[in-house]
C-alpha cells in the first residue's frame, strides 16, 4: 500500500452491485467504505416518517436543519446510519425508501447539506465510495474512478434476490419496474445527474459473478495504486 490517502469513487445505477463490491475491495485494501446511497436514504426515510413530499424542494429543505445523520461501522466493517440517534440500518433498505432517497437526493438544498460529510470522510481516510456523482461531483479528484453498471435485468434479479431473502414479497416485474423508474430519475434530475465520469473505467457486471467482479475492480485499485506510488 502507498503511505499516501488514496480515494476509489465508483458510480452506477442502482442495483449494479456497487455497494457490496465496495465494500469487499475496501476490506481487502484496508480502505474506509463509505456507501452515500445510504446516506440518501436515510434523508428520505425522515422525509417519508414527515409525511413531506420528496420531490418537492419546498417541503424537504425545512427538514434538514433538525436531522441528526451519522455513520460508523460495525465489527464487521458494515456501515449503520443513524437518524437522530435510532440505528435505521434496515428501515432504509426498501423499494419504497430507494425510490424517496432518488426523489431528494435530487434537491440540491439536500445534496449540499450532505456534501462536506462525504468529503470529509475522504479527507482523514483512504476510502471507497459508490454513489451515483461520487467521481463527477462529490470526489473530482478521485485517485481511481469506476462506472460500474450491468442490465437492468441483471439488477433486478439480483435486487429480488436480496429481498427475498428479508422475506420482502415484491415480484420480479415489481422490482424491475422500480429499477427501470430509479434509472429515469436518476439520470434525468437537474442536480448532478447519474452520468459517468470522463475518466472513469467501465466496468459492467452483467455476467460477472461477484468474485469476479471484485477482481476486476481489485485489479483496478492496484494498477492505479502503483501507478501513484
Amino acid at each position: 500500500m502507498t503511505d499516501r490517502r488514496f480515494s476509489v469513487a465508483i458510480d452506477g445505477p442502482s442495483g449494479a452491485g456497487k455497494s457490496t463490491i465496495a465494500r469487499a475491495v475496501a476490506a481487502r485494501f484496508g480502505f474506509i467504505y463509505v456507501d452515500t446511497g445510504a446516506i440518501y436514504r436515510t434523508v428520505g426515510l425522515a422525509a417519508r416518517r414527515a409525511g413531506a413530499d420528496p420531490y418537492s424542494a419546498r417541503a424537504v429543505e425545512p427538514l434538514l436543519p433538525g436531522l441528526s445523520i451519522r455513520f460508523d461501522y460495525g465489527a464487521d466493517g458494515t456501515q449503520r446510519m443513524y437518524l437522530n440517534g435510532e440505528d435505521v440500518s434496515r428501515a432504509i433498505r426498501t423499494p419504497e425508501i430507494s425510490m424517496y432517497a432518488s426523489a431528494v437526493s435530487a434537491i440540491p438544498a439536500v445534496r449540499a447539506y450532505l456534501m462536506d460529510m462525504q468529503r470529509d470522510a475522504a479527507g482523514r481516510s483512504s476510502v471507497v465510495m459508490d454513489g451515483r456523482d461520487i467521481g463527477t461531483v462529490v470526489l473530482p479528484q478521485a485517485d481511481l474512478k469506476i462506472f460500474l453498471t450491468a442490465s437492468a435485468e441483471a439488477r433486478a434479479g439480483r435486487r429480488l434476490a436480496e429481498l427475498k431473502a428479508k422475506g420482502d414479497p415484491s415480484t420480479f416485474d415489481e422490482v424491475l419496474a422500480d429499477m427501470v423508474r430509479r434509472d429515469e430519475q436518476d439520470t434525468t434530475r437537474a442536480a448532478a445527474p447519474l452520468r459517468a465520469a470522463a475518466d472513469a473505467v467501465a466496468v459492467d457486471t452483467s455476467d460477472m459473478t461477484l468474485d469476479e467482479s471484485v477482481e476486476r475492480v481489485c485489479a483496478l485499485v492496484r494498477e492505479r495504486m502503483e501507478a501513484v506510488r
